[in-house]
């Protein structure tokens, strides 16, 4: 009986989630390919008809995970709305964020990760990265080069805060970052 046409293509893409999830928990030196297939519930042999190292599955789950979090589903077309910018930024500082109960954003879990790897990854990170530039610096109100420096600051306020959030092993102050980098965003995208 033959495989339904669809097969490899579902079969790469439960790869890529179950990769997409443990990297982002754990890290890429902390996760094999063999925990990768079994987490996906598929056999550590059929993983070379998909990738041909770790590093390109990496790169690839960095790519999955960027298609599925929230810079991704950002407006395409850029549109101005003036509450828009403080409900990405409400959602994003949501210490659900921190513990991943939504689909995490590889800009926040996989930083430190992405710094050391290779051309690829560091390419797609840079891509994802300034699309959320792109998005933040549309969505503010202020004209000129003061602009584009807040939206820099905003995006590594962002991404810096919920990585350091998820490092603290005390909730109350990861709550407590994220409500004050809530209330320090919020101030600098409505400071004229």
């Amino acid at each position: 009986m033959a495989w339904p046409r669809d097969h490899k293509e579902k079969s790469r893409n439960r790869i890529l989630e179950s990769a997409m999830v443990l990297f982002s928990s754990r890290g890429f030196n902390k996760v094999s390919i063999e925990e990768v297939m079994r987490n996906a519930d598929l056999t550590h042999g059929s993983f070379y008809s998909h990738f041909k190292s770790k590093q390109e599955l990496y790169a690839e789950a960095f790519k999955f995970a960027a298609k599925k979090s929230a810079v991704d589903k950002l407006p395409k077309n850029f549109e101005k709305d003036d509450r828009v910018l403080e409900k990405v930024l409400e959602k994003y500082l949501d210490f659900k964020h921190v513990k991943q109960d939504i689909t995490p954003c590889p800009l926040t879990f996989l930083v430190t990760d992405v710094a050391n790897e290779e051309a690829g990854v560091r390419k797609a990170y840079t891509q994802s990265y300034n699309r959320l530039v792109a998005f933040i610096n549309k969505q503010l109100t202020n004209e000129g080069a003061l602009r584009k420096e807040k939206a820099l600051a905003i995006s590594a306020m962002m991404i810096g805060s919920v990585a350091i959030a998820r490092a603290l092993e005390n909730k109350k102050t990861s709550e407590s970052l994220l409500e004050a980098c809530k209330l320090i965003g919020t101030g600098l995208i409505n400071k004229k």
